[in-house]
């Protein structure tokens, strides 16, 4: 995956790039794909910089002070990526700008983005803030703390860590203590560590570099974890900025779960599905449950049409969000949309879960969360012996689209207009795919079930 993608960088984006461990790499390889979209992007500093890293730019520009707006369009016509710094000292090293400078930068026509280095590190992977870094721009929009993996498993020391007093500060921890994974989440959470001086309004992802091997990448997904605990982290960006076809393997971020479970049942002759009997449950605790056991970061359950009855079957289950759609006759789409209104703001994506397919599991849903985070596809479809089906997951930027949708659209009209980026993933147990619509698929999935030799769901909860 891309910088760009991981990062979701969007037109007018401000990036400031704190800590260590590939800031600079981060920095320069971002702008490096954004020009190939065609984007004008303008790269600095508000601390100071290297030569052996202002000659990672194509071309630069020094300021004497102040912003000069035509040198910057002369110097953007030529080549789309401008590295702009401030004067330059006796050992080759460029002081930084005026933070009000990027302010200014952004708001140039000519400008679509600037990404910033916004604090030093001495070239260390690790790094907490002194008193007066780091120096981050006002219109900052997204802010990325850096941390290099390598350092797990070193003493904090002056060796690994750049002013490792004060990560120990943070961290309650002596000098020398050997860093894990909770040492680095702590520090990245913290308003003292990789939070210090954020913007209001700024996105922040934190980017694990140097994750080169199976043991750093289950490392780095738990510190990820620990990371998304907190609420001011937007995602965690998984990989290895030197790899040049793909820098991040994944980006961590919370997906939620939304059961879809209002329906009217008109095909049941009577009978309302949701209720309908399954392995020691119904129908709806079974979706309930397998949405428990799988890595969604929250679960919504829709409901409409017999709610009461609904709502008492799932109460004594936690950490489930109940949203009554009183409008579930009009159809599908308005359930869809009342699940997305109850979604918590820091859900990156939803997956859309039917209350009715009795087969679907963890796993299942799992494996179409993982697609996601791998790709950031703003669609996710299983796929089912060849045949696309249910659960799908969409992606927040669609999340609009879904709620002007009507009736019984639900979201295949977003399938066919996004068809061109929407991923698929192949999901061998093809049973995952079956929903009841009537008293036949009812006895069919009961004649299926694996552990059903004398149909006990017949006679289970529910009834």
């Amino acid at each position: 995956m891309r910088l760009r993608t991981a990062f979701g960088i969007q037109d007018k984006d401000v990036v400031a790039f704190v800590g260590g461990g590939g800031k600079s790499g981060a920095m320069f390889r971002l702008a490096q794909e954004l020009v190939t979209q065609g984007k004008r992007v303008v790269t600095t500093t508000t601390t100071r910089i290297f030569a052996a890293q202002i000659n990672m730019a194509p071309q630069s520009l020094r300021l004497a002070g102040t912003l000069d707006r035509e040198r910057v369009r002369q110097a953007l016509t030529a080549y789309p990526h401008l590295l702009v710094i401030g004067a330059t000292t006796a050992e080759g090293k460029a002081l930084g700008v005026d933070p009000a400078i990027v302010d200014e930068l952004i708001e140039m026509v000519e400008v679509d983005a600037v990404l910033v280095e916004a604090d030093g590190s001495r070239m260390r992977p690790f790094k907490a803030p002194s008193e007066h870094e780091p120096v981050i721009p006002a219109s900052t929009t997204l802010l990325v703390p850096v941390v290099g993996m390598d350092v797990l498993g070193k003493p904090l020391n002056g060796e690994h860590v750049h002013r490792p007093e004060i990560v120990a500060g943070i961290l309650g921890a002596a000098m020398g203590t050997i860093l894990d994974e909770g040492h680095i989440a702590r520090v990245l959470a913290d308003a003292r560590g990789g939070l210090k001086n954020k913007t209001t309004h700024a996105r922040v992802i934190p980017l694990l570099n140097k994750v080169e091997t199976t043991t750093q990448m289950a490392m780095a997904q738990t510190i990820a974890g620990q990371l998304l605990e907190h609420a001011e982290i937007d995602g965690v960006a998984i990989g290895a900025i030197k790899n040049d076809e793909s820098p991040v393997a994944l980006v961590s971020s919370r997906v939620s779960a939304v059961i879809l479970a209002a329906g009217g049942s008109t095909r049941m002759r009577g009978e309302t599905k949701q209720l309908l009997p399954w392995r020691g449950t119904t129908m709806i605790g079974n979706a309930v449950r397998t949405a428990k056991q799988s890595r969604v970061a929250e679960i919504v359950v829709v409901t409409g049409n017999q709610h009461e009855r609904i709502a008492q079957e799932i109460a004594a289950v936690d950490d489930i969000q109940l949203t009554r759609n009183r409008d579930w006759a009009s159809g599908r789409a308005s359930s869809v949309c009342a699940g997305i209104a109850a979604l918590s703001p820091a859900s990156s994506a939803a997956i859309f879960i039917n209350a009715d397919q009795p087969f679907l599991t963890a796993a299942v849903i799992d494996t179409i969360l993982a697609k996601f985070l791998a790709t950031r596809a703003p669609i996710v479809v299983p796929v089912y012996a060849g045949k696309p089906a249910s659960p799908v997951l969409f992606a927040r930027e669609l999340f609009g689209e879904l709620c002007a949708l009507r009736g019984e659209q639900g979201g295949r009209d977003l399938l066919q207009k996004y068809k061109h980026v929407l991923v698929q993933v192949e999901i061998a147990d093809e049973r995952a795919a079956l929903d009841l619509d009537t008293p036949e698929d009812y006895m069919t999935a009961l004649d299926q079930a694996t552990d059903n030799k004398s149909h006990p769901a017949r006679t289970s909860a529910g009834d």
